[in-house]
């Protein structure tokens, strides 16, 4: 284990601190852990008392920080709409958060960027984002027809939290939706190839598009242009 820098220490306590702020999340993840074949909405709101849309709230709020996995089983018949189940994924509780960077890999892919017309790397940039960004929502939701635009961007953030970004979002006094992230887990390689600010961008696209259907997203501000924050605007 090495030591955190404080930036990431931020990130760690963030992601954990999003994930587990509730106490009554924290008691239907112990809840999960419990059950191997996992819990349903359902299952929670009639072990904590609660509506069936507040137990899938904290499910989803487990999910997108990648404290649960989701899987989805036929109802009885084939009839009806399928029901999610949410399992736990390691048998032990474990609360870490890996924040850890490879600097080599990332250099490399700076440096190989750099190497390209700018346009072209700006957009091979975003496209790899966007392809991990569609795997991010598949595995939060893979099957999820129905979520609101405001909805998804909250998913959004958790799980770029879960990623070591230290993301949230939040409107605007102009009303307009954005994602800030006040840590970047790509380290001081950003500053020497800002071309690597386009992941991020993609994989915010690439997560609403699945989620929510086509959706815009554009760099407002970066730490790799000298500002303090890391700010995605996004549209529908």
């Amino acid at each position: 284990m090495r030591e955190l820098s404080p930036t990431e220490f931020s990130s760690t306590v963030t992601a954990i601190t999003a994930a587990f702020g509730d106490p009554t999340r924290r008691d239907i993840f112990l809840f999960a852990h419990e059950h191997d074949a996992g819990v349903t909405a359902a299952d929670c709101a009639t072990r904590f008392d609660l509506h069936a849309n507040v137990a899938r709230h904290h499910l989803d709020k487990l999910a997108s920080g990648g404290y649960l996995e989701v899987a989805v089983a036929k109802s009885a018949g084939g009839v009806g709409r399928p029901s999610k189940r949410y399992c736990t994924t390691q048998d032990a509780v474990h609360l870490a958060v890996d924040v850890r960077q490879d600097d080599i890999l990332v250099a490399l892919l700076g440096r190989a960027l750099a190497l390209l017309p700018a346009d072209v790397a700006e957009q091979m940039a975003e496209e790899v984002g966007q392809e991990y960004g569609k795997a991010m929502a598949d595995s939060l939701e893979p099957t999820a027809t129905h979520r609101s635009f405001q909805g998804a961007l909250h998913a959004v953030a958790d799980a770029l939290s879960a990623h070591g970004f230290a993301a949230r979002a939040e409107q605007t006094d102009g009303e307009e939706l954005q994602i800030v992230a006040e840590h970047c887990p790509f380290g001081d390689a950003v500053v020497e190839y800002p071309v690597i600010c386009a992941v991020d961008r993609g994989i915010v696209k690439g997560m609403l598009n699945q989620l929510v259907g086509p959706s815009g997203a554009d760099t407002a501000s970066s730490v790799a242009q000298g500002d303090d924050v890391c700010v995605t605007h996004v549209t529908l």
